[in-house]
């Protein structure tokens, strides 16, 4: 059985594993990971699906703001290619989701494949007037509002508003990842 649930320190290893296997060296260049470093992902919402011990999917969503208004970027995330197009993307997204307007988040931002994230709500209108601190393809800078109007009042170049990682977490991450 597949369980969804936390991400927790030991699972740092593999889930930086499986980001550069899904999605290749080149993952930190993306304009998305200059809002991430340094930062910890927002509250509970590092999730992590395992089965048996083993890492099969990951994905976190973190605090950004634009105007001073808040939002959370998801992303990344990633499935272990040989379970992908059996819904375990689809089940993570619908719970990071879930979670983040259980928390009482009012928008998701991210970059991604606008006919996949379509299903979920997101579409590219209510970043219209936001822009990302580097180069993003227009078509895939993707929104939704898990509040009505929660993006009011965005515009410019989201910046990272989430805590800072913690010297000594940094270099336990940086260790556990090696």
């Amino acid at each position: 059985m597949i369980t969804i649930r936390d991400e927790i320190a030991v699972d740092i290893p593999a889930r930086e594993a499986l980001l550069d296997r899904c999605l290749g060296e080149r993952r930190t260049a993306k304009s998305s990971e200059r809002l991430r470093e340094g930062r910890l992902p927002a509250q509970g919402l590092a999730l992590t699906a395992e089965r048996d011990g083993e890492l099969l999917a990951t994905v976190r969503l973190w605090h950004v703001e634009a105007n001073g208004v808040p939002a959370l970027l998801l992303g990344p995330l990633a499935v272990k290619p040989e379970l992908q197009g059996e819904g375990l993307g689809k089940a993570m997204m619908r719970e990071a989701l879930w979670r983040a307007a259980c928390r009482g988040h009012g928008a998701v931002i991210l970059v991604g494949d606008a006919p996949y994230y379509a299903r979920f709500g997101f579409g590219p209108a209510l970043t219209r007037d936001l822009a990302m601190p580097g180069p993003v393809e227009r078509e895939r800078f993707l929104a939704i509002e898990l509040r009505d109007g929660a993006l009011d009042g965005a515009l410019g170049v989201l910046v990272a508003s989430g805590a800072m990682i913690p010297a000594a977490l940094a270099a336990d991450e940086v260790a556990q990842a090696a």
